[in-house]
């Protein structure tokens, strides 16, 4: 293993393109000098690190596979290309069917697309955002790209399959997607580790839609209860593109996601879409910004979650309407169950409006289950137990019909039931 200093830092810039080694000695520079993230900041108020990256090392070599069944992949009709990621080291299981499409790992893609990367990999995610962007900028050697050349269309989902299996490691597993004018794709991205392996994991994403792109992204985050993720996702939507991000949040011991949207665009558009569920003592931090650009753009975050036992939720979401974005359509809802005493969910909608012709909203709602809902279905027959499943699972029903994969909407649903089944059985709900 590899010690997150100056031996990590050669290793690499070693072999690697001069505007890549540049890129990722200054992304140790900041690293070198940025301290771990503190509740004492506002933008990590709600989050208790209770670890150091210091204590972590890089694998030099990937750990074993998960052998367990993958079955976000199962529930998948077909693939455009398949690659996996272990412990930050990208391997082609299935090369992309789509003749014109890159679907590969970053290094072996790096001759052929030595401008298009020089430009965008790893420079949409800024290095002082935090230590942990800073050591991704740093100790990323390897990533997935996915470029589609202007005009192309792929119908069928790209997927990656991104793992992280050894304990005591770090990990920085990394996707690019570019998608040229016109152009169309979909990308499903699975997370999960081991339930029972201690780590770090910093996935990082980077997305560029074209003019009049379609672009739809599936996250998929199961990872193991041990594990702590810190993840960034950044995306620039041009001219009468569509961007479509949707995620469920099931696992880990801590999942924070900072996601960017910049519609930058006149009439581009962004939905993000999110379904998550905290059980035990899990952490699932969410901190989404949308920023208008572009005249005539439309956004829209939706979010439901539900917590359990001593979990808990935080969304904290800002949409910015510059001055320039005249004719702006933006809403931002964020909804939450709290299925047990001991739960919690901070939910921190914001609005930024510098344009004076736009149509806004934002709400948020924290509560129990409804107890006339209950109430209807026991006097139609149902125990409370199965009454309150069916209230968890239609609630989630309403954001998971949206999202771009259907087949996944129902195994995703699935996930949620067995986990709310299983903290009834154990009593740690209400």
């Amino acid at each position: 293993m590899i010690p997150l200093d100056q031996t990590a830092l050669e290793r690499a810039t070693a072999g690697v393109p001069q505007w890549l080694s540049a890129r990722r000695t200054a992304g140790y520079e900041r690293f070198d000098k940025l301290a771990m993230p503190s509740s004492q900041e506002e933008v990590w108020k709600y989050v208790d690190l209770d670890f150091d990256l210091a204590d972590f090392a890089l694998n030099d070599t990937p750990g074993g596979a998960l052998t367990g069944p993958d079955e976000v992949a199962a529930a998948m009709p077909a693939t455009a290309g398949v690659l996996r990621v272990v412990d930050g080291f990208v391997s082609l299981l299935e090369p992309v069917g789509s003749p014109g499409a890159v679907f590969d790992s970053v290094l072996a893609a790096a001759a052929d697309l030595s401008e298009l990367l020089e430009a965008r990999y790893g420079a949409a995610i800024p290095a002082d955002l935090d230590k942990f962007a800073a050591a991704a900028a740093a100790f990323s050697t390897d990533g997935v790209v996915v470029s589609i050349p202007a005009g192309k269309a792929v119908t069928d989902p790209f997927y990656v399959d991104v793992q992280a299996t050894t304990p005591g490691t770090v990990s920085f597993p990394r996707v690019m997607i570019d998608v040229g004018a016109s152009a169309q794709t979909s990308l499903v991205i699975n997370y999960r580790s081991p339930h029972d392996a201690r780590l770090i994991v910093v996935p990082d994403l980077e997305i560029t839609a074209g003019q009049n792109a379609n672009v739809d992204i599936t996250i998929v985050q199961n990872w193991g209860y041990a594990t702590r993720a810190i993840s960034h996702v950044n995306a620039v939507v041009g001219r009468d593109a569509r961007l479509q991000i949707a995620e469920a949040g099931l696992g880990g011991k801590l999942s924070r996601l900072h996601l960017s949207v910049d519609l930058e665009g006149r009439g581009s558009s962004a939905e993000i879409l999110g379904a998550y569920f905290g059980e035990r003592d899990q952490v699932l931090d969410y901190r989404y910004f949308m920023r208008h650009i572009g005249t005539d753009t439309d956004s829209d975050m939706f979010l439901k979650g539900g917590v359990e036992d001593e979990a808990l939720s935080v969304f904290t979401g800002m949409i910015r309407i510059e001055e320039s974005a005249q004719k702006t359509n933006a809403f931002q809802t964020n909804r939450n169950l709290l299925l047990s005493d001991g739960a919690a969910a901070q939910s921190v909608p914001n609005l930024e409006i510098l344009a004076n012709d736009v149509r806004c909203g934002h709400g948020s709602t924290v509560g129990p289950l409804d107890a006339e809902q209950r109430y209807y279905l026991m006097s139609r027959g149902l125990d409370r137990a199965r009454s309150d499943r069916l209230q968890v699972r239609g609630f989630f029903d309403q954001v998971l019909a949206r999202f771009p994969i259907s087949e996944l909407a129902e195994p995703i649903s699935g996930w949620i039931n067995e986990k709310y089944v299983a903290a009834q059985a154990e009593g740690r709900v209400a």
